[in-house]
């Protein structure tokens, strides 16, 4: 059996056991996925705060629905569909109580022109400058201004590992539309990070690009 089937089995029989009652493996179902129902709830509220609660919430409804789980998609997929439509929601509510207007027009896109000032994929910087702090926090910073349409998919497309498909079914929208986001936000990423935080990939050293483009 493979790895992944294995996971799967294991998953289905935690599944199992809650359904039967057995409420604690409940945790050991959701814990591995805690990370990324954080991480996509923060690419649409843009607050930690915000953000854990959206989770802690969907996790909440996860479980007082988890019979309605069908098992068409994986338990992680279907998660994260709950924890997106928390955060809309709740995005929504603060946006009626005018705490803040993040909603661009249906008809425009505001990368739809955009001319990228380099060809590279943003994930080309290497991983050990981005795992400073302060590159971490560019890296955050660059996230942040992204239109949401384009951090959702760069987050569950680039940093969860979700493939095409699974992205178009957790957002509700078409393979080549994902593709088409995930491009541009990857564009947009690295002219933000580039030529690197303090004018270098690693502070202290003359920049140089990572690959010859």
């Amino acid at each position: 059996m493979t790895t992944a089937a294995k996971s799967h089995s294991e998953e289905l029989a935690l599944i199992a056991r809650v359904l039967a009652g057995d409420n604690e493996a409940f945790y050991d179902l959701v814990r591995p996925h805690e990370r990324t129902l954080y991480l996509t709830a923060w690419g649409i509220l843009r607050s930690e705060a915000d953000a854990e609660d959206a989770a802690q919430d969907a996790v909440l409804k996860a479980f007082l629905n988890l019979k309605q789980f069908r098992r068409e998609s994986s338990f992680k997929t279907w998660l994260v569909q709950i924890v997106i439509n928390e955060a809309l929601a709740r995005r929504r509510r603060a946006n009626r109580r005018g705490e803040e207007s993040l909603d661009a027009p249906a008809d425009e896109d505001p990368a739809a022109d955009y001319i990228p000032k380099d060809v590279a994929d943003w994930r080309e910087i290497p991983s050990e400058t981005l795992a400073r702090r302060e590159l971490r926090e560019a890296l955050q910073a660059a996230l942040l201004r992204l239109d949401e349409k384009y951090r959702s998919v760069l987050i569950l497309r680039d940093v969860e590992g979700f493939n095409i498909e699974e992205t178009a079914a957790i957002l509700g929208i078409s393979q080549a539309n994902v593709k088409v986001r995930l491009l541009r936000a990857r564009l947009q990423m690295r002219d933000q990070l580039a030529p690197g935080f303090d004018g270098a990939w690693t502070s202290g050293e003359p920049y140089r690009k990572v690959r010859s483009w």
